[in-house]
């Protein structure tokens, strides 16, 4: 746990995340990254108190996509240990989302997108100037991967961003943490893990490129560090731009 609120600490620090004030919803799937991420920050406001004397609030967001997911309650009980405020709302992506099938298959993008803007706006009507969801480290590696592969680009996500049509913004604390970490922690902790029910899960786009990842750290083990600090070591980037 110690690493990890290291982890966001540092973050913070180069990307600057949170400000004094703030009230941030944090993106609660129930999935392991995202009921971490509500616990690591529910953490990272006393250090933030300590170090900045300075103050923000937190709420987790759960938004019921109604594809069947697993219980959610479990979760719940083991937050309810913590002073910790947990909106849940029940939305019908699912039902939208079966209405735009793509190869008969649910469109990622599309989820992602409603999924966004579902917390969004039941973060707005809550008061919330921040949305925090648990991309973290991996995630952002697959990313820039995917990018390049399909995209022809070389681009990730960004830790920090302006939404201006919502006037939102938009932070992703564990970008600099790395997904085994997270699982790790995760079980020491107890976390229960909810299926998001998604029929999709495990044969995307993006699993296929987290094995490959997988292969190549098997193999060059100093990649992952090096793939994650070329996100951010701008000084070394030596591309064909004019």
């Amino acid at each position: 746990m110690k690493k990890l609120l290291a982890q966001v600490r540092k973050a913070d620090q180069m990307f600057s995340l949170i400000d004094d004030n703030d009230k941030i919803a944090i993106g609660l799937s129930g999935g392991k990254d995202s009921s971490l991420l509500l616990y690591t920050m529910y953490l990272y406001r006393f250090l933030y108190r300590n170090t900045y004397h300075k103050d923000f609030d937190l709420v987790g967001i759960h938004i019921d996509l109604n594809f069947g997911e697993d219980d959610i309650n479990p979760l719940l009980q083991w937050f309810s240990q913590y002073p910790i405020k947990i909106h849940t709302e029940s939305s019908k992506i699912a039902d939208i989302l079966k209405l735009n099938l793509h190869k008969e298959k649910i469109d990622c993008s599309i989820c992602s997108t409603l999924k966004k803007g579902a917390v969004i706006k039941t973060a707005k009507e809550l008061g919330c100037n921040k949305v925090a969801f648990a991309h973290h480290a991996d995630d952002a590696i697959e990313t820039l991967l995917m990018n390049m592969i399909y995209g022809g680009r070389i681009a990730t996500f960004d830790p920090k961003m302006y939404l201006t049509n919502s006037q939102t913004t938009f932070i992703r604390p564990f970008c600099l943490s790395f997904e085994s970490e997270i699982a790790k922690t995760c079980r020491q902790l107890e976390i229960p893990v909810i299926s998001s029910g998604c029929p999709n899960d495990g044969f995307t786009k993006r699993e296929d490129i987290k094995q490959l990842l997988h292969s190549i750290y098997h193999e060059y083990p100093q990649a992952k560090e090096n793939f994650l600090l070329s996100l951010y070591n701008k000084d070394k980037v030596n591309l064909y731009l004019k």
